[in-house]
C-alpha cells in the first residue's frame, strides 16, 4: 500500500498502483487518457469515504503523519515570524513554539504544538509532547501579547501533555493549571484552532480561547481512544468502541458547544492538499480574529469566561452573574 495511504484508503491505494504503473510505461494517448480517468475515480472513491468516515477512522486522518501542521501553516499564513525562546526558569521546549507575526498586515503572536515530520525532528520536538516548560514559554509569549494588545492565535496539535518523571518534578500540572488560569483573564483577543490531535491537559493548556476552531478530520478528546479502552476494558483492541463513546469528532463537539465552527478541509483531508486546507484555514481565522477584536475588553473577556463555565451543562443556559472574574 502506498504510503500516503491509511489502512482504509486500500481502494484509493489500488487506483493509485495502477497510476504509477502506467506513468512507468511508454507515454501514449491511451495511457494518458486512462490515467487522467482513474485519477477521477480517486477522487470520487476519496470523496465518498471521506464523507463517512468512523471516529475511529478520524482518529487515524488527526494522525496523518504528512498531516500538515503549525510549521507548515507559518510558511504559509504567518509571514516575518520571529520566534521566542525559553521559559526563563529552565529551558527551551521545542515542543511548543511561539512568536510573533504578521498576519493579513496586521501583528499577533502564535503559539501551538510542533509534532516534528522526519524521525529526527519528531525526536527533537518529542512528538509534540510538552513539558512544562514549554506551557510555561507560551504564558511567557502570551503576556507579551497581552501587553503589546496583539491578538493570540493558537494551533493545537498534541496527544497530551509529557508525562516522563521529569516532566512531573517540573510541575506539568501546576504549569498547566496556571495556563488555564491566566488565559482566562488575559486581555486581547485569543482563537485557537485544534488542528490534529487535541488530547487531554496537553491541548487545553493553550487552548483558552474567545472561539475555538476544529479542522473537519481533527480530534479532541480528554484521553486517548486506546487509553479509554486500556481503562474502562483492559483492551486496547477496543480502542475504535473507545472513540465512538468518547464523541471526539468535530461534528461531535460542535453539537456539544465545546467548539465554535467546522473548518472544513479538502476532499482526503489537509494532507492531501495542505495549500488549499491552508486557504479554507486563513478564511476562518480572519473571521474569528474580526468578530472577537470587534468586541470590547470587558465584553469579551465576560464571553470567554461563560463559554467555558457553561461547557458540560447541555440543554442549560446557566449564567451566574456574581460568578464572574472582576
Amino acid at each position: 500500500m502506498p504510503a500516503e495511504t491509511l489502512d482504509f484508503e486500500e481502494p484509493i491505494a489500488a487506483l493509485l498502483k495502477q497510476i504509477e504503473t502506467l506513468e512507468q510505461q511508454p507515454r501514449t494517448d491511451a495511457r494518458v487518457r486512462e490515467a487522467e480517468s482513474l485519477r477521477l475515480r480517486v477522487e470520487s472513491v476519496r470523496a465518498d469515504l471521506y464523507a463517512a468516515l468512523t471516529p475511529w477512522q478520524r482518529v487515524l486522518v488527526a494522525r496523518h503523519p504528512n498531516r500538515p501542521g503549525l510549521e507548515d501553516f507559518l510558511s504559509r499564513l504567518f509571514p516575518d515570524f520571529t520566534e521566542i525562546h525559553g521559559d526563563r526558569r529552565f529551558a527551551d521546549d521545542h515542543a511548543i513554539i511561539a512568536g510573533f507575526a504578521t498576519y493579513h498586515g496586521e501583528g499577533v503572536l502564535v503559539v501551538g504544538h510542533v509534532k516534528g515530520t522526519d524521525t529526527k525532528q519528531k525526536i527533537y520536538r518529542n512528538f509534540g509532547y510538552a513539558r512544562p516548560e514549554g506551557y510555561r514559554k507560551a504564558l511567557r509569549a502570551m503576556r507579551l501579547a497581552e501587553k503589546f494588545q496583539r491578538p493570540i492565535v493558537v494551533f493545537v496539535d498534541t496527544p497530551a501533555a509529557y508525562p516522563g518523571i521529569d516532566s512531573e518534578e517540573r510541575g506539568v500540572a501546576e504549569a498547566i493549571a496556571a495556563n488555564l488560569r491566566d488565559m482566562m483573564l488575559l486581555d486581547t483577543p485569543i482563537v485557537v484552532l485544534v488542528s490534529g490531535e487535541g488530547g487531554s491537559g496537553g491541548a487545553l493548556g493553550i487552548a483558552v480561547g474567545d472561539r475555538i476552531l476544529m479542522q473537519e478530520y481533527a480530534i479532541y478528546s480528554v484521553i486517548p481512544p486506546e487509553g479509554c479502552a486500556s481503562i474502562l476494558w483492559r483492551d486496547t483492541k477496543r480502542k475504535a468502541e473507545a472513540a465512538e463513546a468518547l464523541k471526539i469528532t468535530a461534528p461531535d463537539l460542535l453539537a456539544m458547544r465545546i467548539i465554535d465552527e467546522v473548518v472544513g478541509e479538502p476532499s482526503g483531508g489537509a494532507h492531501s492538499d495542505p495549500t488549499a486546507a491552508a486557504r479554507l484555514l486563513d478564511e476562518a481565522i480572519a473571521r474569528a480574529l474580526r468578530e472577537v477584536s470587534a468586541l470590547d475588553s470587558a465584553t469579551r473577556l465576560a464571553r470567554r469566561y461563560d463559554k467555558f463555565r457553561n461547557m458540560g451543562r447541555l440543554g442549560v443556559e446557566f449564567v451566574d452573574e456574581g460568578d464572574r472574574p472582576s
